[in-house]
């Protein structure tokens, strides 16, 4: 399918990986199948990968209070993640993809076809920085994905970044897993889910920009990126 073509799928999202070649879409499924509680995750996998997919049913499995879900959810169900493609995979940074994608499926809640994402996470659902990150983004570039959601702790690698591609992109900065699945999914009342929304930094069009709660507020102080230099300006140049 061409990217009009593609359209919100409920357990498929779009994470970033750095191959031999470059950066690359690395997709990721899941769907709930009955079973007994297990993870099954299928595809060229090195324990890397095997490992951030169980650290993401811990959170899950954490949150199914908020997820209003029944402390018994688990045991009629599994949830099967698999990464389509022939192409080995390892590392943590899909954390945030195969949580994403867990709970896309558990909630039928559609994943933003637009958006991609890279994180490794850890069991109370912070997101932790990657490598690659200048990979990722020129990956995310030549998709035509419009919003890119990256730890926050990876800010200062924004300057290896080439200008004319940040300000095509949207980037959003987090350091907790409720805010990626504020982000990329559609939900009624996310609120309600995830409870209120964090302060959360974007780099929109080359511009700072800091959402607290309900409100945006542009900055161009430049506390929270990096100072600018060739790569990165909070006020670049007309194109």
């Amino acid at each position: 399918l061409s990217r009009k073509e593609e359209r919100d799928e409920i357990g498929l999202v779009k994470g970033l990986a750095v191959t031999t070649n470059g950066g690359d879409i690395l997709e990721a499924e899941a769907t709930v199948v009955p079973g007994k509680g297990k993870l099954i995750i299928t595809g060229r996998l090195e324990k890397g990968m095997e490992e951030s997919g169980q650290a993401s049913m811990s959170y899950v499995r954490s949150r199914l209070e908020q997820f209003g879900l029944g402390p018994d959810y688990f045991q009629g169900v599994d949830i099967h993640v698999h990464f389509p493609d022939f192409v080995r995979k390892d590392g943590p940074s899909a954390g945030v993809s195969m949580v994403t994608a867990i709970v896309s499926a558990v909630l039928r809640a559609p994943v933003s076809r637009d958006i991609a994402m890279t994180g490794e996470i850890t069991l109370r659902g912070r997101v932790l920085p990657i490598g690659g990150l200048k990979e990722k983004l020129l990956a995310a570039h030549r998709a035509g994905l419009t919003t890119v959601v990256i730890p926050k702790e990876n800010r200062k690698d924004l300057r290896e970044i080439p200008r004319r591609v940040l300000k095509l992109l949207r980037l959003v900065l987090v350091d907790h897993v409720d805010e990626v699945l504020r982000e990329a999914l559609r939900l009624d009342d996310a609120e309600a889910v995830l409870g209120p929304p964090r302060t959360v930094i974007e780099f929109r069009k080359g511009e700072l920009v800091v959402r607290e709660g309900r409100r945006s507020t542009e900055r161009d102080d430049g506390r929270s990126l990096p100072k600018p230099s060739e790569s990165v300006s909070e006020h670049p140049p007309g194109a």
